[in-house]
């Protein structure tokens, strides 16, 4: 069932809340992708173990594959059945038009990409998006997240090690941050310091330096996406320099499918799927309650 536009008010006031808090206290939230239910119930008993607030994220490929106001619903119910602080955000939307469903739906958080369709689109085309976007989430409430570039990477398993000097020319910069930001009125800008897309075989290095440039020059909350396979460590220094929220998404597609296969593996005669699924909630719920801690939101959550 749809919400009603008192109802998605309510959630977005709550989201913006939890933004108040976590710079208050110094915290992060992770932002988890689902690529099913299972991934959801995973995240949502890691959720209320810990305590924690939690954002659960889908992007093209996962909204086309379960649809849009399904989502919404799963998120919903699940939130009411584990007690929970729970939001749904919509992740590197490429099209205004989308954003607006998902904003429309109920969704709390929302970021428009306008270059994961285009690599090389233009800052003014992507400003001008960003900036309907942003007026149009007024009507709910809806916190609307962008940036200036294209991300590069892709939330997969990769094989080739990361190039840093390549990588750097698109590092974000405090300048630019506070241009994007004054230009577009977003509530969060997804910053580039050596986040990548994806899981690689050598650690990611972030440049924590830089972060706290960027959040001396913007006022607005600060996302790194690409969190999977980066050291502990550097997520625990980002949260307290100040970064809102933390993408996680390769970590447990890599859980999940090393579990799965080794599942079937060892029941080659069981075809009751239900029947193999606990240890793979186990794997990818492990992966989250360590993020979790890493990012300082353990009990955090207000229900």
């Amino acid at each position: 069932m749809g919400l009603t536009i008192s109802q998605i008010r309510d959630n977005t006031t709550r989201a913006r809340h939890l933004y108040q808090r976590i710079r208050q206290q110094k915290f992060a939230v992770g932002a988890f992708n689902i690529d099913n239910q299972e991934t959801l119930i995973a995240i949502s008993r890691a959720a209320q173990k810990l305590n924690s607030p939690v954002l659960v994220e889908v992007s093209e490929g996962e909204v086309k594959a379960m649809g849009l106001e399904n989502v919404r619903d799963m998120v919903d119910n699940y939130k009411e059945e584990y007690g929970i602080e729970m939001y749904l955000n919509l992740d590197h939307s490429p099209t205004v038009e989308g954003c607006k469903r998902a904003i429309d739906a109920g969704y709390e958080f929302i970021h428009i990409d306008i270059s994961q369709a285009n690599h090389d689109a233009p800052e003014d085309e992507i400003i001008e998006k960003t900036r309907e976007v942003v007026e149009y989430a007024k009507f709910t409430g809806a916190l609307v997240e962008s940036e200036p570039h294209y991300f590069g990477g892709s939330s997969n398993l990769h094989d080739e090690a990361i190039d840093y000097e390549e990588i750097r020319k698109t590092f974000s910069t405090p300048a630019g941050a506070m241009a994007f930001v004054d230009a577009t009125g977003v509530d969060t800008f997804a910053a580039a310091i050596g986040n990548l897309h994806g899981k690689y075989p050598v650690p990611k290095e972030l440049d924590l330096e830089l972060l706290s440039q960027i959040r001396e020059a913007i006022g607005c909350g600060i996302s790194l996406h690409g969190g999977s396979g980066t050291p502990l460590h550097y997520f625990e220094e980002a949260a307290r320099i100040g970064v809102s929220k933390i993408n996680i998404n390769s970590d447990m597609r890599v859980a999940y499918r090393d579990t799965l296969v080794r599942v079937l593996e060892e029941n080659p005669k069981e075809y009751a799927v239900v029947k193999l699924m606990p240890a793979v909630y186990d794997a990818v719920q492990a992966v989250v309650e360590e993020k979790i801690n890493a990012f300082g939101s353990a009990s955090k959550a207000i229900v």
